[in-house]
């Protein structure tokens, strides 16, 4: 099929990407210039597992332009999957969906057929609003097409979105019309039917099955993903408030967290206590939803909770090294990890970032390391005084204090009695419950975790 994908951010460039290796011909559509230039020469702009070798494979099926192209380049589909940043109040702006909605109206041809998907996540409702622009538009040209309308959100992790694209629990389609969900369906057959060959970078998990179609209404689509965030960030949020008692109480959270995942109503993933949650879908989801709420003077006591506790997260490893070095200004206090989650560099509302503003707040010199985050993080904070270095024992050296914020597997493997020579202090808060605390021990260190 001949598809045309809206946005080459995260979400458009990995469906495209994904699309364009399965067989379809993708034309992706931005208006950065920088990023286009690198994606024109097969480089990623963002750090993401398998990206840049599927690119390579797909290469004469995948191109990238700043302007659709007039009839969508004849384009059976097309995919908005542009930015919805929130507005004040916590909803998302749906400014750049209504715009890339009239854009493509405007290339639309004379009788064309086209089906236009919603791929951003969105608040409740807006496939009728999008519904509209293209009607508005299509008749001050005085064009008749044929448009169908679908809600296809996406269900995608940062650090695995290929794996996520190609190996999904589900595809959730909201459409009121059977010829929407009937092309979607044709769309996504190779992943439904998964008899496309896997490729070597991204094998098919062993003992995987055959993914689900969930055909629905736009509406319960669009609440559907905001649902299913929402659940997610609860869940962290719980862990990380018993890990809170068990502290209290002298209990172990990682080993809680065991026999609690084990029941299959509940389940292991999503049950890691520590700093908490943050990234571009969590908390602007949590808080769009909230927004919806209030529109209909409906309290959603739980998902503020999970906010609420989230926050406070951050808040506590603050308080631990508060307590263990007495007071922070003038000391040194390494960061490891700047990425809200390990294998991205993406470092929006990442904990990490809002724990390094406190500390060089509170007059703290602090010293960061990440793996690949380091441009992001410095774009961030910038105007902050701290250093950023590039290698975790140099960020260590002279420190009296460590914290772990992002569980990359280089903190997991580092040589801790060499972290423990070069410290002023040994003293190690890890805020992701990554390192043994008895190997932490006999290394020297005075270990502080969370929920231990």
């Amino acid at each position: 099929m001949k598809v045309t994908i809206i946005g080459a951010g995260y979400v458009g460039l990995t469906t495209g990407v994904a699309l364009a290796y399965l067989g379809h011909e993708v034309i992706a559509v931005d208006k950065d210039p920088a990023k286009l230039s690198l994606l024109r020469e097969g480089k990623s702009p963002i750090h993401e597992l398998g990206v840049e070798s599927l690119m390579s494979l797909a290469v004469s099926r995948l191109s990238f332009t700043d302007s659709i192209p007039d009839g969508l380049g004849q384009a059976e589909v097309a995919l908005i999957a542009v930015g919805t940043p929130p507005k004040l109040n916590g909803e998302a702006d749906i400014g750049y969906v209504e715009q890339a909605a009239k854009e493509l109206a405007e290339k639309l041809q004379e009788g064309q057929t086209c089906t236009v998907v919603v791929k951003s996540t969105v608040p409740i409702g807006t496939n009728r609003r999008v519904a509209l622009v293209i009607e508005r538009a299509l008749a001050a040209r005085k064009v008749k097409a044929n448009v169908y309308l679908a809600s296809n959100p996406e269900f995608l992790r940062e650090s695995v979105a290929l794996p996520d694209t190609l190996y999904p629990d589900r595809i959730v389609v909201g459409a009121d019309r059977a010829e929407s969900i009937a092309v979607l369906e044709r769309l996504y057959r190779p992943i439904l039917e998964q008899t496309f060959a896997p490729p070597k970078i991204l094998p098919r998990p062993e003992g995987y099955g055959l993914p689900r179609l969930v055909a629905t209404d736009p509406t319960s689509a669009e609440m559907t993903k905001y649902a299913g965030n929402a659940f997610l960030a609860i869940k962290i949020s719980y862990i990380n408030e018993i890990a809170g008692l068990c502290e209290k109480v002298g209990a172990n959270v990682t080993e809680v967290a065991r026999g609690v995942g084990l029941d299959p109503r509940i389940g292991r993933r999503f049950l890691e206590a520590g700093l908490g949650w943050g990234g571009s879908c969590f908390p602007k989801d949590t808080s769009a939803l909230l927004a919806v709420a209030s529109e209909y003077g409906y309290g959603m006591p739980i998902i503020k909770a999970a906010r609420e506790v989230n926050q406070r997260q951050r808040q506590l490893v603050v308080d631990k090294l508060s307590s263990t070095l007495k007071v922070l200004r003038g000391r040194v206090i390494s960061v490891l990890g700047l990425a809200f989650k390990a294998n991205t560099d993406d470092v929006r509302e990442s904990p990490a970032i809002d724990v390094i503003r406190t500390l060089v707040d509170r007059g703290a010199h602090v010293h960061a390391h990440d793996p690949v985050a380091i441009p992001n993080a410095q774009r961030e904070l910038d105007g902050l005084d701290l250093e950023f270095l590039d290698c975790p024992y140099a960020a260590a050296e002279g420190s009296d204090a460590l914290l772990i914020a992002t569980e990359w597997d280089e903190y997991r493997t580092m040589d801790l009695q060499r972290v423990a020579r070069v410290m002023k202090q040994p003293i190690i808060v890890d805020g992701r419950n990554i390192i043994d605390p008895e190997s932490a021990r006999s290394a020297g260190f005075t270990y502080l975790g969370v929920g231990k």
